[in-house]
């Protein structure tokens, strides 16, 4: 039962302009997303960090360029935590896309939900999106448990929705509640994958105290709920 830190890339030019950017190549981080992944990188100071993957839209991997440098891992690219492709919303102000009726099923009726056509840009669902991050997650997941043990910590960095499908998931609300998450530009949430039950040790965190998730040396991994509440 590794412990996974799913991280939302930082700030982008996208992010300040109001776009759905989808796979636009040449999304970079600005000034502020750049400052916010020096400030995580910080954090995970002294955590020992056994895999590092990231999607590999330019965001992403300015993102988890400097989280890998500070645990001395390569980033792995990981082409299922790219983005949702959005197809003919690509591109497009977010205040314009709002007005289209697709909207209210994104909204309202997630699992079905399909992005339109386009002869340029990729379209999937909703559901196509949430079930190839999902796999991703738990088959990089696996990996760690058997190449480094129960007790690893490993991260990985992708996008906003592909983030609430995951956390969706984990919490055992599925995609037609996966709106009620949120993953902020830079934000930290962590997941516990087990045998009986799924834990969703934190969401959404701006500022985590990444050390809490470290399991103490002399405990062994818990694979069970605690009847009555953990000790901390």
């Amino acid at each position: 039962m590794p412990t996974v830190l799913l991280v939302r890339h930082g700030h982008s030019s996208a992010n300040g302009e109001g776009i759905l950017a989808g796979r636009l190549p040449d999304i970079h981080l600005t000034d502020r997303g750049r400052e916010q992944a020096a400030a995580l990188a910080q954090r995970l100071s002294g955590i020992p960090l056994a895999r590092v993957v990231s999607s590999p839209l330019e965001r992403c991997l300015e993102t988890a360029a400097p989280l890998a440098a500070e645990a001395q891992v390569e980033v792995l690219l990981e082409a299922d935590l790219q983005e949702c492709a959005y197809g003919a919303w690509t591109g497009r102000p977010l205040a314009e896309l709002a007005k289209e009726p697709l909207w209210a099923t994104v909204q309202d009726d997630p699992p079905n939900a399909r992005f339109p056509d386009h002869e340029t840009y990729a379209a999937e669902s909703l559901r196509e999106m949430s079930e190839r991050v999902v796999a991703a997650v738990r088959r990089h997941d696996e990996q760690v448990r058997e190449r480094e043990g129960e007790a690893a910590l490993w991260l990985l960095v992708t996008h906003g929705d592909l983030l609430k499908a995951v956390l969706a998931d984990a919490t055992g609300a599925g995609l037609s509640h996966f709106q009620r998450y949120t993953a902020d530009p830079a934000s930290v949430s962590a997941v516990r994958y087990g045998g009986r039950h799924t834990f969703l040790l934190s969401a959404n965190e701006l500022a985590p105290d990444l050390r809490r998730l470290l399991p103490p040396p002399e405990a062994p991994v818990a694979h069970d709920a605690v009847v009555g509440g953990g000790a901390g």
